[in-house]
């Protein structure tokens, strides 16, 4: 699975189609009953600040894929309703509490899809038009915060789905992948054994009939369920209790709790500039393979040799000699939540010396030292640590208050379905309407390593991030000995 723009993805015309998630209960709103995730709260309070004072802060995490052959836009139908179905956080209808989130779930009987036939689009000009428009409808403020669609051709159709951040992560576009590609085989497979497939999709798309006897497969865990038992654990929790060590002694060598990006990007304080968005690849496949092996002879982790080499290619471009950044952690685990969409993510500081002379080896076991450091403070929160040792600026902030160093990688070959993903051209889009930084996605498929990068529109960002990224290329290349 790449991550790329909307705008840098090739999708060919063809016939424009939505399904709109409409709720069946008749209710102009239930009453907030559940409490929601760290993460989703203060998305939430964000954007209604944002809101309030006219200033909204847009974004989505969007996703497309192949399917190969004439499409049945009945199973289609039926496979976009049984994502919406399968995962509780789709399902949530969203409510304000005093300082915190709360939700009521519909259950899977009470949601449907209403079909829209939206025309032909007869150029890539236009797709892209209509998916950046598409995309971009989801609003955290508003239900539902998933919209979905596809661009149909005669021999093949474009399945896309686009999400508000506060019910997913880069790991469940994967997941949501999959469960929509195969329910659509698993329906096409039933269709093609009793009856042709109508022309047509129906208006609304209802619960897949189970009047055979046979139940539904049981759901993934629940990321509303999971996001319940992490504040109760650490709910009594206060700003002197010793598990806010590790961030306590962070935040007072870093002289706060978010790590500079500690190169000047010529932004100014308390603006957002309009995002610059590409993808590249930085190592072929091969390369990846081969520095993965350097990186084992020296007793680190892949992940971990991408962090060194980008700590030292940020050193010679003028960076400090420690690293230190926020990293995204993957809270999900290989139990009952493995398969589950929801914000599974907490972000942790990461610090380790990049010294004036340091090679490596040596830089790859501090951050591996490091690493392991930051695994053993994971129960903790990164929102719940912020509230409670810097409320005052956890209570004002709306986004990040400069640009803040940050570090992703994801092995996307792990992630469920994909060993179709190279067959269904599946992509992850994430867009932001503004940016005071840069942001990097290190992301391996079977091609190769590749990063997303988001920075702000600045000619000194532009120069930083093409010299951050040239040297970070070399530093990644030169183990290798090629």
């Amino acid at each position: 699975m790449l991550q790329i723009s909307v705008e840098d993805s090739e999708i060919g015309p063809g016939e424009a189609h939505r399904w709109h998630l409409v709720p069946l209960t008749g209710a102009d709103g239930p009453a907030p009953r559940r409490m929601t995730g760290y993460n989703q709260a203060k998305h939430f309070t964000v954007a209604q600040y944002a809101q309030s004072v006219d200033d909204p802060i847009r974004s989505y995490v969007a996703a497309s894929f192949e399917l190969a052959g004439p499409v049945d836009l009945d199973a289609l139908a039926g496979a976009l309703l049984e994502l919406v179905r399968r995962h509780e956080v789709l399902r949530a209808v969203y409510q304000p509490l005093a300082g915190d989130l709360g939700c009521e779930v519909l259950t899977p009987d009470e949601v449907a899809l209403k079909h829209v036939y939206g025309g032909p689009l007869e150029t890539p000009a236009q797709v892209t038009a209509h998916l950046q428009e598409a995309f971009r409808e989801v609003d955290t403020l508003s239900w539902p915060l998933i919209t979905m669609g596809a661009v149909v051709r005669t021999g093949s159709t474009t399945v896309w789905f686009s999400c508000d951040h506060l019910v997913t992560d880069g790991l469940s576009t994967a997941i949501a992948i999959n469960d929509i590609a195969t329910a659509y085989r698993d329906l096409t497979a039933t269709a093609a054994a009793t009856a042709p497939a109508p022309a047509t999709a129906p208006a609304t798309a209802t619960a897949p009939d189970t009047t055979d006897g046979t139940a539904p497969q049981p759901g993934p865990g629940s990321y509303l369920e999971f996001s319940r038992t992490q504040r109760r654990a650490n709910r009594a929790m206060r700003a002197d209790d010793a598990r806010l060590d590790h961030w306590r002694a962070f935040r007072d060598r870093n002289g706060g709790l978010f790590p500079r990006f500690p190169l000047d990007l010529g932004v100014r304080p308390g603006k957002l500039y309009a995002p610059v968005t590409s993808t590249e690849r930085l190592l072929t496949g091969r390369q990846t393979e081969d520095f993965g092996a350097v990186c084992r002879a020296l007793d680190g982790r892949l992940s971990m040799g991408l962090l060194a080499g980008l700590a030292l290619a940020l050193r010679e471009q003028g960076g400090p000699e420690v690293y230190r950044g926020l990293m995204p952690f993957n809270e999900r685990g290989r139990g009952e939540y493995a398969e589950s969409m929801g914000w599974f993510i907490n972000t942790l500081p990461v610090e380790f010396p990049v010294g004036p002379r340091a090679g490596f080896g040596e830089v790859l076991a501090a951050a591996q030292e490091a690493y392991a450091q930051v695994r053993a403070h994971a129960a903790v929160h990164f929102v719940k640590a912020w509230k409670l040792l810097a409320p005052a600026e956890y209570a004002s902030l709306r986004y990040w208050p400069h640009a803040v160093n940050f570090f992703s990688y994801i092995d996307c070959r792990r992630l469920p379905g994909a060993d179709r993903h190279a067959a269904q051209r599946a992509r992850m889009h994430v867009w932001v309407s503004g940016c005071n930084g840069i942001l990097h996605w290190l992301h391996r498929t079977d091609e190769g390593l590749f990063v997303n990068t988001i920075h702000a529109d600045t000619p000194q960002a532009a120069a930083v991030n093409r010299a951050l990224l040239d040297g970070f290329a070399r530093v990644l290349t030169e183990p290798l000995g090629r």
